[in-house]
Parts: structure tokens; sequence; C-alpha cells
């Protein structure tokens, strides 16, 4: 019996910044061995972003760098000379995965597109992860993740407004890098599935991943309003009485009575305002025409409020809030310490920093944390001499070349 779902999954990395790490890292927690391939000297430019521990800027202990390349190997190799690409073929041969977030005409140009690389091995599944995907008249495209948020209706529908004035605000781009991590998960799944196929079928498939269309999914039904009755989505809140956003005397808490059970409950909550106690209320449609009313009548009772009280009172009379938590109350939650949700990594250079883990939970094997992100090119022995059997003279070699 396995210790780890995918153990014995071998995974190679060729991408960068966000979403292929992301989904490299998911493989490797779940047990895949995965080796990450940088560029030598430069390496994933995610290094060159912070966070940083006391704010001092290192490419070795870049905090988005740590959380996204955790449990992997990391060797550095330059694809763009003849020896980078022989050796990479021969990584490709022992590989059961590929994923890589690189132009089609690239590695098409470098002898490393699917159909070539198929051949030498072919139970590859490859993972292509790339701004509009493989095919069409954007397929050799450039974007960064903003040109992809804006192209897939996360920014024509960012952020919700309440009034015909507010519509006048320009649209926002989601914070973080939220689409980057859904690309990511998207193409996880897909892999694992194609995995599922390589082993009972000994085939495999090259996997092509749209960073728009993955996030267009995220928005199905809005995408799919003009696709079937020519109507376009909006970032004015279609459908009024169901709540809004509360501000408490702590912070902001979102309430919701589409129900009137909820709405009952929430004049409970607010100890039966007068206001609140109008028959008409009781019904969806008059609440409804009176959504700006209700809300005003809500917020000033709210500011006198603490928002997690509420929130636990909520819950009690069984009525929805939701409290807007900062940073610190997500990580001093009694929620996350209970599940050990936040994990400690030690590192060489960065120390012991705590870190999210997986967003599941496996009962019969569960992920674990083998190894902190790697520092550049730390297994650059381990993979060439050990591996593929190069001697550490060829090694000192390829590396004053620039090879590695």
């Amino acid at each position: 019996m396995s210790d780890t779902a995918l153990e014995g999954v071998s995974v190679l990395e060729y991408a960068n910044f966000v979403a292929g790490p992301y989904c490299a890292r998911l493989l490797a927690d779940l047990g895949a061995e995965v080796i990450k391939v940088e560029t030598p000297a430069s390496g994933d430019q995610s290094r060159r972003r912070g966070p940083y521990p006391q704010d001092r800027p290192h490419p070795e202990t870049s905090g988005l760098f740590l959380y996204l390349n955790a449990n992997k190997l990391g060797v550095t190799l330059d694809l763009s000379t003849s020896s980078g690409q022989r050796i990479f073929k021969e990584m490709i041969s022992r590989a059961d995965v590929l994923i890589e977030d690189n132009p089609p005409q690239l590695l098409q140009k470098l002898g490393l597109d699917y159909p070539q690389l198929k051949a030498s091995n072919p139970r590859l599944v490859m993972t292509s992860i790339t701004p509009f995907g493989q095919s069409g008249p954007y397929r050799d495209y450039k974007a960064y993740y903003l040109n992809s948020y804006h192209a897939s209706l996360v920014g024509y529908l960012t952020p919700e407004v309440l009034s015909e004035e507010e519509l006048e605000r320009e649209p926002l781009k989601v914070g973080g890098f939220l689409g980057e991590y859904g690309v990511g998960v998207s193409a996880a799944l897909a892999t694992t599935a194609a995995l599922y196929y390589q082993w009972f079928s000994g085939e495999g498939q090259h996997i092509d991943i749209s960073k728009q269309e993955a996030l267009l999914n995220f928005f199905g039904v809005d995408a799919a309003r003009f696709a079937n009755w020519q109507e376009h989505p909006c970032r004015l809140r279609q459908l009024k009485g169901l709540g809004g956003m509360m501000t408490c005397q702590d912070g902001h808490a979102l309430v919701a009575f589409n129900e009137e059970h909820q709405w009952l409950a929430l004049v409970r909550l607010m100890g039966n305002p007068e206001w609140a106690l109008d028959k008409k209320y009781l019904e969806h449609s008059p609440r409804a025409e009176d959504d700006e009313e209700i809300m005003r009548g809500i917020v000033q009772w709210a500011q006198q409020q603490s928002k997690n009280e509420i929130y636990h009172r909520g819950q009690t009379e069984g009525c929805p809030i939701g409290p807007v938590w900062s940073p610190q109350e997500v990580f001093h939650s009694a929620q996350a310490s209970a599940r050990d949700y936040f994990m400690e990594i030690e590192h060489p250079l960065a120390g012991r920093q705590s870190y999210p883990s997986l967003p599941f939970r496996l009962s019969q094997t569960p992920s674990r944390v083998r190894r902190p992100a790697p520092l550049l090119g730390q297994h650059n022995e381990e993979v060439y001499c050990q591996r593929l059997g190069y001697s550490r003279q060829e090694l000192i070699r390829m590396t004053r070349a620039g090879i590695i």
C-alpha cells in the first residue's frame, strides 16, 4: 500500500510564476516526485517577487517561490543550447508527466513539442499551460495574468455594484493571483485524469490548458448569457433583497436574507426593531423593492456590533452571516488551529516559515511536506550525476559553459 496517492509518479516541471508551479506543487504534495527545471542564473521569475522575510529581497527567500515550490527537487538547465535540449530529453524519457507553460512555437523550434517528445516516451502526459491555448488566432500571443483576468470576464464582473451610478467605476483585478491559482487547480485535475488513463492504457496524451478558458469556466453562467440570450452579464447586482455588506465596529460582515426564515432570523438577531416588523417585508418581492432602505437599517444596527459576535449569534438563529476576516484573524482562528491548516517548513536561508496546507484531506494517503523549496540548482548533482550518470567533471564543464 502506498503512503501517498501519487507515489511513484515522476513529474518534470518547466514552468514559471504561479499557474504551472502550483499545478506541480499540488501533485508533489500528493506524493509525486517533481523535478523543477529553471534557467541558470535567473531561475523562476517568482524568485523576484515578494514577500520576503524582514522585507529584504533575495532570490532564495521569496515567500511566493517558497510556497509554490515546496516538495520539489530543483535543477538548472539552459534549453536554448543543444546540450540542454539533449539532457532535457533524457529526463523526459524517464518522466510520467511534463508540466510546461511556454509558447508553442518556442517548444516546436527547440524540438520539445509534444509530437517530438512522445516519440521517445509514448507514456508521457504533457500539460501545456498558455494564455489562449494551443490553437486559434491568439495561440502565440503573450499575456500577463492581468490580461488573462480581463479576457475571461473576471475583470468585467469585478467589483459588484449596487447602483447604476457605481457602474461608472472601472473594472478591477481580483486581489493577489487568484486566477493563476485557479488555472493551476484545473491543470492538476486534468493531469491526474490523464495519469489515470495512462495507468490503464499505457498511453500518454497532450493536455491543452488555456488560461482564458479555465477562468471563463468559473463564470460559466455569465459567459453563456450572451451566447444563449444575447444578454450582457453586468456588475450591477441583478437580484435585490438578498442582503449585502455591513460595516461593523471592527470590520465588515456579509449578510443574506433571501428566504423568509432567514429574514425572520435576522430580525430576531437585530432585537426585533419596529421598522423591520412591517408585514410587507415577509415577502421577497417587497423586500427586493425596498432593498436599499432595508440595508440602511441593517447597516445602522451593524455599526454597533462586533462582526464575530453577530456571526456566531447569526449561526444560532439561522441567519447566514459571514465575517470578512483579516489575515491575522484567519491565521489565529480556532478552525485553522483545530485542523492544523498552517504548517511550518524549515528552509536553509528563509528559516522556519508557516504556509497554507492542501485544500483537501485524504484519509488513506495524506499529503506531507518532504522538503522545502529548492535553492537554485540545488539538486543538479543528484539528478545529473546520480540519476542520469554524468560525471562530476562533466557537471563542472557544463556549469562553466552555462548549460546548467
